[in-house]
């Protein structure tokens, strides 16, 4: 069933009613140890709260199986008709009041309330809470919306061998039956949706950040499951959470505010991190069991950094309502690249924001659901399509040009100014302007206007004249207006690069900063200096805009982008083809060719940044299976895939490039001498010098086998038996739905769109094996029933659940008119609104698809 739909309204209304004092929370998990049938656990709430006017009504929020009692001032209310869609109805409030509740409450499998899991490896149970946005209901009873502040006692009882991890510290005793009862201290003010409880067999480590300047010392804690600790490297994440404390409180001027700070490893998460306070909840996919390459570690420590980051800014000081979500997420994402830069081995960590989330915000910008980033959010289900590359990375991209434009000092200066003034409350947007506006001394009233509050790109590029020695006799930036939406002009922070020749490099030689406003800018002081061969507008990434060049700078791009000598630079050319590319601008086969080089040493192969490269690679997979005309996608995955065996034999054994470029062998279109090469890597028959074919790779190249017929479920099962672990099962999952029979793909349909009791995680391995670019023709059925079928998914199952289902399953293989007819009719009937986004978002892909191979073949 649907979870309730809070709306903005209700929030208000019930928000100018009470406030809200405290939660007693009683968990009894002492039975939770049990095998699969066990289904619920006990939940006794107490909640004390003031009502501004005595007399009324209001309710209170919860998801349980059964609720057992309610109390309110003590008289029992009666619960006999209890509606989880409603909640319990609060009768004729005092103005102070007690209400204690309880109820069985259940444990589930889709990552939302308290999710259960029971290791295959060894049998142990594990439990972990994940609340965000407005699952807290279904632990305990509460106001569930983050304007309603409170602090928590939290009591657990649970099995002797379990370790329980919550927002504060604990002690520990014991209870009836051999079970341990955890008392936690009672937590300073925060929302429930930060609520944490994490249980189970868990592996602990511990260290402590030693206090500085007269603060307090901040005990660490880390904590995965039993049978991935001989994984887990404890030393490494440690130092990068050192690094962050020490980073942020001289940043933020503020020291850690929630005594001592856990970081828990748990399975089958939903999202990558959860920033409950002092309680951090991790996708344990982060305990690398196998060999990965250095930029899945960068990868991790900024997950590590941005949810450290929240701990300020959205716990401490946390949003009124979620139309500042992307606010509060933007700013982690900001704050923890500026980290990593500041504090970090991931000194180029700008240069991954720059090819990564900037890549995610533009294709999300251009989308017909593009929406401002201070989005309007009427109820909970919009909040939940929220969580996209506008509120994360567009917004994180424009809080950048802010900092460009108030200068990062005043910025910092600000961020005191608003922990200090909104310290375990709730503030805006405009708290947080009010803020930068009072340390900066800028007037930043126009900023929101022009930055949030519309949609789309600007397109910025160079206009100028040079004489016959090639030096600018003029020059001028020009900008388009923003598009999709209104066509507004912007103004933008930015730098003006000029790159020439130095030892065979190209290296900027000069750098003009500026604020560029209106249609055209002109910029005297590039009069005088030569051209050189490339000209960067938006030289380190400053401003959120979609570049273009000159076409003699375009040339260069594309002959020598290999030779650029600083990698933001160069990434920031790379993203420019690849956005000239999806906007049917430059050839889809085009930009394949820059990819694989026209010499040995040149294209991708040049590229020493391996975030980069491993996002390009993925970049030309996208291009051959949906941008190049399909008369020529034989010959294209034919050279890229040649071009990938090429540069993993040259790389150097052992490294990450190597491991980058098998990698994206196995998720290639291959020919059978090419699979019979994998198989070769894979049973060690003809093995790659200093490949390593751990655990994870050889999945990968099973997978890859079997996706193209080469092996079936005789390997997959005897693969899954040397890996009896979770991830070992999902990757079998996976490989079984690539088998590329109709009957395999129709058990895989029907698991992913039906079996309703899945678990979250088995059904996006599922899903993600469903399609493959060598299956096209095998999946052509499918596009009628996704339309058929797809509302009936979004009405059984809760956005967290059907999510992955719609947009996982939605037929992009499909590049035809007919998908697009289809999509059209189904959007012309009543849908929810959430669901109608995600269907109009997947249509888009095919209508830019459509005119990337037009493009391609003219």
């Amino acid at each position: 069933m649907a979870p309730p739909n809070l709306t903005r309204e209700q929030a208000e209304q019930r928000a100018a009613l009470l406030e809200v004092q405290s939660y007693d929370i009683e968990l009894d998990l002492s039975a939770g140890a049990g095998g699969p049938d066990v289904e619920t656990f006990g939940s006794t709430t107490t909640v004390r709260f003031r009502s501004a006017q005595a007399g009324v009504d209001s309710w209170i929020d919860l998801v349980a199986d059964r609720v057992r009692s309610a109390v309110l001032n003590g008289v029992e209310l009666d619960v006999s008709d209890y509606d989880e869609s409603t909640g319990i109805r609060l009768p004729n409030l005092a103005a102070d009041n007690e209400l204690v509740v309880r109820a069985d409450c259940a444990y589930t499998n889709t990552g939302e309330g308290l999710h259960r899991f029971i290791d295959p490896v060894d049998g142990g149970v594990y439990l972990y809470s994940q609340f965000e946005t407005a699952d807290a209901k279904r632990m305990f009873t509460c106001f569930d919306q983050p304007d309603l502040k409170a602090t928590y006692q939290i009591t657990v009882d649970a099995p002797e061998s379990w370790k329980v991890i919550s927002n504060a510290t604990a002690e520990v005793g014991d209870a009836a039956g051999g079970v341990k009862r955890h008392t936690f201290a009672t937590t300073e003010k925060m929302s429930t949706y930060l609520v944490a409880l994490v249980a189970g067999p868990y592996a602990e480590w511990r260290d402590v950040f030693p206090g500085e300047d007269g603060q307090a010392e901040i005990p660490l804690g880390i904590y995965c499951r039993a049978s991935l600790a001989e994984h887990l490297d404890a030393e490494r994440l440690f130092t990068e959470t050192k690094q962050g404390f020490g980073f942020y409180h001289k940043a933020f001027g503020v020291a850690y505010p929630f005594g001592k700070y856990d970081q828990c490893f748990v399975p089958e998460f939903n999202a990558g991190a959860m920033e409950n306070a002092g309680c951090v909840t991790f996708l344990e996919d982060y305990v690398f069991r196998s060999k990965v390459t250095g930029y899945l570690y960068e990868r991790r420590c900024e997950t590590v950094l941005h949810e450290m980051a929240h701990m300020w800014f959205g716990d401490l000081v946390t949003m009124r309502w979620w139309n500042d979500l992307w606010l509060n997420e933007s700013f982690a994402t900001w704050a923890s690249v500026l980290a990593q830069v500041g504090a970090t081995e991931y000194d180029s960590a700008w240069t991954t924001f720059a090819s990564v989330e900037k890549s995610w915000a533009y294709r999300q910008d251009q989308l017909p659901s593009t929406h401002p980033v201070a989005a309007d959010i009427p109820d909970l289900q919009a909040v939940e399509v929220n969580f996209d590359g506008i509120t994360y990375a567009k917004g994180a991209s424009v809080l950048k040009q802010l900092v460009a434009y108030v200068g990062l000092e005043n910025f910092l200066a600000g961020l005191r100014v608003y922990f200090d003034r909104h310290a375990w409350g709730n503030a805006t947007l405009d708290d947080l302007l009010k803020a930068l506006e009072e340390a900066s001394g800028r007037d930043l009233s126009w900023w929101s206007a022009q930055w949030l509050e519309t949609t789309g790109l600007n397109m910025l590029r160079p206009r100028f004249s040079t004489d016959d020695e090639g030096r600018f006799t003029s020059f001028s930036v020009v900008q388009s207006g923003a598009r999709p939406g209104a066509g507004e002009l912007r103004t933008h922070r930015l730098a003006i690069g000029i790159y020439d020749d130095e030892g065979g490099k190209l290296v900027r030689k000069h750098r003009v900063e500026l604020d560029v406003t209106g249609e055209v800018t002109e910029v005297p002081d590039l009069v005088g200096v030569h051209r050189g061969k490339l000209v960067l507008v938006n030289d380190d990434d400053l401003t959120y805009c979609s570049l273009r060049f000159d076409p003699e700078s375009l040339a260069s791009l594309i002959d020598r982008i290999g030779d650029i000598d600083e990698s933001l630079p160069r990434a920031l050319c790379w993203s420019t083809a690849w956005e000239m590319t999806r906007e049917a601008e430059l050839k889809a086969r085009d930009f394949v060719t820059l990819v694989l080089g026209a010499s040995a040493a040149g294209g991708i192969g040049a590229e020493s940044q391996i975030g980069v490269v491993q996002r390009v690679l993925l970049q030309t997979q996208t291009a051959l299976a949906s941008y190049v005309d399909p008369s020529w996608q034989e010959e294209g995955w034919r050279r890229f895939s040649s071009r990938l065996f090429e540069l993993a034999r040259a790389a150097e054994p052992g490294s990450d490039h190597q491991l980058a470029f098998v990698n994206s062998l196995a998720g290639s279109v291959l020919s059978e001498e090419q699979v019979a090469e994998l198989r070769g890597w894979l049973d060690g028959s003809a093995p790659l010098a200093g490949l390593t074919v751990d655990t994870d790779l050889r999945w990968a190249l099973l997978q890859a086998l079997v996706a193209h017929g080469a092996a079936g479920e005789a390997e997959i099962d005897a693969e899954l038996e040397k890996d009896q672990t979770a991830t070992g099962r999902r990757r079998a999952e996976r490989a079984r739905a690539l088998i590329p029979t109709a009957e395999s793909k129709e058990k895989a349909w029907q698991r992913a769109v039906h079996d309703d009791q899945l678990p979250n995680a088995v059904s996006d391995a599922i899903i993600a094996g469903f399609q493959h670019p060598s299956q096209r023709e095998l999946l052509a059925p499918y596009a009628q029933r996704y339309f058929e079928q797809i509302d009936e998914v979004w009405q059984r199952r809760s956005s967290e659940r059907a999510q992955p289902t719609v947009i996982g399953l939605f037929p992009s293989w499909a590049v035809t008119e007919g998908t697009v007819a289809e999509a059209d009719a189904w959007l012309a009937e009543e849908h929810a609104p959430a669901l109608r986004r995600l269907v109009s978002e997947g249509r888009a892909g095919i209508v830019r698809a459509l005119a990337a191979r037009e493009f391609d073949r003219s």
